[in-house]
């Protein structure tokens, strides 16, 4: 008998063993699936996400310089988003109407859009939408351009910026300048080098830059001021004759400045920049602000945006809400004695 006991208990220490053996192994094969899983897990967007298709809102028509400019960056910083980006052109009103429609659009993320800077601001000193400066969160900026002084390039009248202003001066008020629309960044150009330089021009508004330069081209107008990305690809139907910098740009170098002519001599230009209707959530800004700023710094990105004469310059959502408040003030500061009639 006690044989046999010791038989039954040898039995049962051998199976225990057994299927202490068998539970090991799945925790020994479990532990490289966790270590797996890690990368993954990094890997996952943090916070909010856009869920579908994102409108991108350009307030101008399709082929001008803020679409262009938009399409380039909309094109590298889908795979930042993770979602199609779709350019929406919403233009009229010298870009009023698309401002209204992101200051409606659903505070969901899928809507965003470029302001352009002053002629947002000029847009609100006029009342031209029912949208200001907190209609919007700024989410960054794109681009910063330098406006400058343009004729056609085969107008032998105008061989530089003297020979325009000697024209304007002894022809008051004949000379004609198409501008991108009342009190528009490209009026507030015109306007600053006249009143500089002391002479007077008719304004032949437009709704928009590439109409501005179709009626320049059309000698509907005898100059125009624009802004450097404007021109990009088109550089050969132009004459550059000043900019509006307090040093000569470095990829203009035989141009000169206004100020060393004895005109405007202060940096004047633009600024195209993101925002979202001011519903959205943080967590939506701070996503698209990385979003962004990982595109503007990419390599690609970066080749195919000087390529195409983009001059980019990121700020972060809250140094460009800064500059939306400077450029407000700015604009207000020109209802006084800066226009004439």
């Amino acid at each position: 008998m006690k044989k046999i006991l010791a038989l039954l208990l040898a039995l049962c220490m051998v199976f225990a063993l057994a299927a202490c053996g068998q539970s090991a192994k799945p925790a020994a094969t479990e532990a490289p699936k966790a270590e797996e899983a890690a990368p993954a897990e990094e890997a996952a967007p943090a916070g909010w996400a856009p869920n579908g298709t994102v409108h991108m809102i350009v307030s101008y028509k399709a082929g001008s310089g803020t679409d262009n400019t938009a399409r380039i960056l909309a094109q590298y910083a889908e795979k930042y988003v993770g979602q199609t980006i779709v350019i929406d052109n919403v233009e009229g009103g010298s870009g009023s109407i698309g401002w209204t429609q992101l200051a409606d659009a659903e505070p969901d993320g899928l809507t965003i859009g470029f302001l352009n800077l002053p002629n947002f601001n000029s847009s609100i000193t006029q009342e031209m939408g029912a949208y200001t400066i907190d209609s919007f969160k700024a989410i960054a900026n794109h681009v910063t351009e330098t406006s400058i002084v343009i004729v056609r390039a085969d107008d032998d009248r105008f061989p530089d910026l003297a020979s325009l202003v000697e024209y304007g001066k002894a022809h008051p008020g004949e000379l004609k300048a198409s501008t991108n629309g009342p009190k528009a960044s490209n009026h507030i150009g015109a306007q600053a080098f006249a009143n500089s330089a002391e002479f007077t021009y008719i304004d032949i508004p437009q709704g928009g830059t590439a109409d501005q330069l179709l009626s320049l081209r059309g000698k509907e107008a005898d100059f125009c001021v624009v802004k450097t990305a404007d021109i990009v690809g088109q550089e050969s139907e132009y004459k550059i004759l000043g900019v509006f910098d307090t040093q000569r740009m470095a990829s203009l170098p035989d141009v000169p400045t206004l100020g060393e002519l004895g005109y405007y001599a202060d940096w004047l230009g633009s600024s195209r920049l993101l925002a979202a209707p001011s519903g959205v959530s943080d967590e939506v800004i701070s996503f698209y602000e990385a979003a962004f700023k990982a595109a503007m710094e990419d390599p690609d990105y970066l080749a195919a945006a000087e390529q195409a004469g983009v001059g980019t310059d990121f700020k972060d959502a809250a140094a460009t809400e800064e500059l939306i408040a400077q450029q407000q003030t700015f604009a207000e500061s020109l209802a006084e004695g800066f226009w004439y009639e």
